[in-house]
């Protein structure tokens, strides 16, 4: 067992960070990037940054380059967990941190995730896909309701109508940059909750509390300093919490997911419901996101999680000692 936040003793490894990207998660990537980077030299390894711009072939050639044992995938949005990349990865022989092509793709895609959800009996939000000009006609769901871009992450592109307004749908659907569908759900009131997975544990549910008052988890609140406050862990009734856990490690396998994942919730008090929102195979690792978090609340440092993602991509991962998972205070 690895001793609890010790780095154990390494034999240095060649170690790509791809980071940066094309998608609109690009900042949030080479802050990923950056901080990786600096933990696994911390870990003791040799690390080597590749910005995957929008020519292949110069990362392509950069991978080749370096010729490391290992790729830490830093990359989010469209292009980086996607599948896409993954499947370079693959072609060049190279073994890779996170999920494979087709988890990687299925999560990235909002509707495939809900048809693996259902299928597996996970609780999803009831919803919908519909064109930009449908939006214009008819409302594809009684008010509340939330229109996302299918294949975006951190939220980007996505619109909470509280009332229906055939103004604002025209308005959005006339500004919509995210592709031919939209996917329409119901909203779910109440509390954000998230559940990060590492290899086979469900580490602890956090509620995100966005600083604004009455704000969503939007671009702003996850990545801007002081953008939301994070409570690890998060005040809820015993069984909501093992209810929340055991949830994430389902979701985690009916996707295929590997080495992490993040299930994201919405929980309402008042029916007791539990929403899975979405699944996401490439969690950030800045120094806010919630994975690394939630790592430390059960007793891996930052650098341990890093070097353990690398060494579960090379399939020599040894099962962490985890601390307890943190039990609430109160019923919430």
């Amino acid at each position: 067992m690895t001793d609890r936040n010790i780095l154990p003793t390494v034999t240095p490894l060649s170690i790509a960070v791809l980071m940066g990207g094309t998608s609109s998660e690009r900042s949030v990537s080479l802050s990923s990037g950056r901080a990786v980077m600096a933990a696994l030299k911390e870990a003791g390894h040799h690390v080597h940054a590749i910005d995957a711009g929008p020519d292949i072939t110069a990362t392509i050639s950069a991978l080749k380059a370096c010729k490391p044992d290992a790729v830490f995938n830093a990359l989010h949005g469209p292009g980086g967990e996607d599948g896409a990349i993954q499947g370079v990865l693959e072609w060049l022989g190279l073994p890779y941190t996170h999920s494979g092509v087709l988890a990687s793709a299925t999560a990235m895609n909002k509707a495939s995730t809900r048809m693996a959800l259902q299928a597996a009996g996970l609780p999803v939000a009831e919803g919908c896909l519909i064109t930009p000009e449908e939006l214009k006609q008819r409302a594809p769901l009684p008010a509340p309701y939330v229109l996302k871009p299918v294949a975006e992450g951190s939220s980007v592109g996505v619109h909470i109508l509280h009332e229906d307004d055939a103004g604002t749908r025209r308005s959005i659907a006339d500004s919509w940059t995210f592709g031919p569908r939209i996917l329409a759900e119901r909203f779910i009131p109440g509390r954000e909750l998230t559940v990060a997975v590492l290899g086979d544990d469900a580490l602890a549910v956090t509620e995100i509390l966005p600083q604004e008052s009455g704000g969503f988890y939007d671009f702003a609140a996850k990545y801007q300093a002081n953008g939301s406050r994070h409570i690890i862990p998060a005040p809820l009734p015993a069984e909501i919490t093992d209810q929340a856990l055991t949830l994430a490690r389902k979701a985690h396998q009916a996707l295929g997911c590997k080495g992490a994942s993040r299930t994201d919730y919405r929980y309402d008090g008042g029916s007791g419901a539990l929403i899975i929102l979405e699944v996401n195979t490439q969690p950030g690792m800045t120094a806010t996101s919630l994975l690394p978090e939630q790592a430390t609340a059960r007793g891996v440092s930052y650098p341990l999680l890093c070097h353990w993602l690398v060494m579960d991509a090379l399939g020599k991962a040894q099962p962490l000692s985890l601390h307890p998972v943190p039990q609430p205070d109160g019923n919430g």
